[in-house]
């Protein structure tokens, strides 16, 4: 039977929604949050460690701004309505490439300065008809793992292959499961920016770059973004939906409606092409997707409780509570629960999917000492209290799926 995110999400105490909130605005419980600040943590440090600054931009402009952008003209239908403060119109934002395009604008750029890649894990709203909304798939407002980069013509291939790989490592971590891969294209009708010219440019860099990292892919017409081409990596849901999780993008459309210039090595001016890239697409979706890839049992790195601590009885409740400070002090996610038979709270800790439980009875207690219980049901013999520490820290830090380095 095929797992669906929606009930095994609430199961888990994941996320949940209220109808006073409305719907498509899920709010996220504490397990739920530790999971996914793990995940967000994990990715701003990838980008980083690849060169991509972090920022912070509002999550409201003024329309004017998507006037520029074409938004306005292209995406309308699927932004709220503007808000009028004094004598401005103000749009709750349903992308970031407006802000980023200004960032890249507020200070002289020289050739010296490019690739420069700017990323950020923002908000942004869609105001999505109340017919497609479910679970975490289709929301309202959207936490995406966004960035855009601002390189010279030559540089764009490059970098494209770049992200492409900087994908795959990310979704290897995360246990992505089954993906494939589309080339989005125009189609007959739709409503794009840009001219003839700067898509076939844009198309063949896409091209290029997937063929040099050997990805297979499919032609989508009609499912490009209005500014240019994109990759689009497709997940399955249990309905069999498919829905684009992460995503590259060659714009050559934005650079111009904002005026965006460098100075080049040549003492002039030149338009920096912007691609658009988000590695793992929005926390909510991309979620969505792992609960049903992993059956709501996230591996060790980034499970909301890693570490559940079981005193047999309450004469070993001051080693237990030693042991879970210890263990969170280095770094673990972890709780300790004396309340009920030692038989109902290993069950218990077995239904919340939690990797580790130590169990510290009668002869552990005095000697130091934990029994470790695997999720997948092994048993390892009593060990030290720092070693079963270390080795769980040790399997979490290889950001892999096993329970045991």
């Amino acid at each position: 039977m095929s797992i669906d995110h929606r009930r095994l999400g609430r199961e888990l105490d994941l996320f949940d929604s209220d109808p006073l909130i409305g719907a498509g605005l899920p709010f996220w419980l504490p397990d739920g949050a530790a999971a996914r600040h793990e995940v967000e943590s994990y990715l701003r440090e990838l980008e980083r460690r690849n060169g991509y600054q972090h920022v912070y931009s509002p999550a409201l402009g003024k329309r004017r701004m998507y006037e520029l952008s074409g938004h306005w003209k292209n995406f309308a239908d699927d932004m709220f309505p503007p808000m009028r403060v004094g004598e401005d119109e103000l749009v709750l934002r349903p992308s970031l490439c407006p802000h980023h395009a200004l960032i890249f604008k507020a200070r002289g750029r020289s050739y010296r300065d490019l690739p420069l890649r700017i990323a950020e894990l923002g908000p942004m709203y869609r105001a999505e008809r109340s017919g497609v909304l479910g679970g975490l798939s289709r929301v309202r407002s959207i936490a995406l793992n966004d960035a855009h980069v601002f390189c010279a013509e030559d540089q764009a291939a490059d970098e494209v292959a770049a992200m492409l790989r900087l994908m795959r490592e990310a979704h290897a971590a995360l246990g992505m499961g089954e993906v494939s891969y589309q080339l989005s294209l125009r189609g007959p009708g739709g409503k794009y920016g840009g001219n003839d010219e700067s898509w076939a440019r844009s198309e063949a860099m896409l091209r290029g770059a997937l063929s040099q990292a050997e990805i297979p892919y499919a032609d989508a017409l009609g499912e490009a973004a209005f500014y240019g081409p994109k990759i689009d990596l497709q997940v399955a849901d249990p309905a069999g939906r498919q829905w684009a999780l992460a995503t590259v993008q060659i714009d050559f459309h934005q650079p111009e409606r904002f005026d965006l210039e460098y100075a080049n090595a040549n003492g002039g001016r030149s338009r920096p092409v912007m691609v658009h890239r988000s590695l793992a697409g929005s926390m909510e979706r991309l979620f969505g997707h792992l609960i049903e890839v992993h059956g709501g049992a996230f591996p060790p790195w980034y499970a909301p409780v890693q570490l559940a601590v079981l005193p047999v009885g309450a004469d070993q409740d001051e080693a237990a509570a030693s042991f879970a400070g210890a263990a969170l002090a280095a770094g673990l996610r972890v709780e300790r629960h004396s309340s009920g038979s030692i038989g109902a709270r290993i069950r218990d800790a077995a239904g919340r999917k939690i990797p580790y439980v130590a169990v510290i009875g009668a002869r552990e207690a005095p000697a130091g000492l934990v029994a470790l219980r695997l999720r997948d049901g092994r048993q390892l013999d009593p060990m030290p209290g720092a070693e079963a520490i270390a080795l769980i820290a040790s399997a979490a830090a290889a950001r892999g799926k096993e329970l045991l380095p």
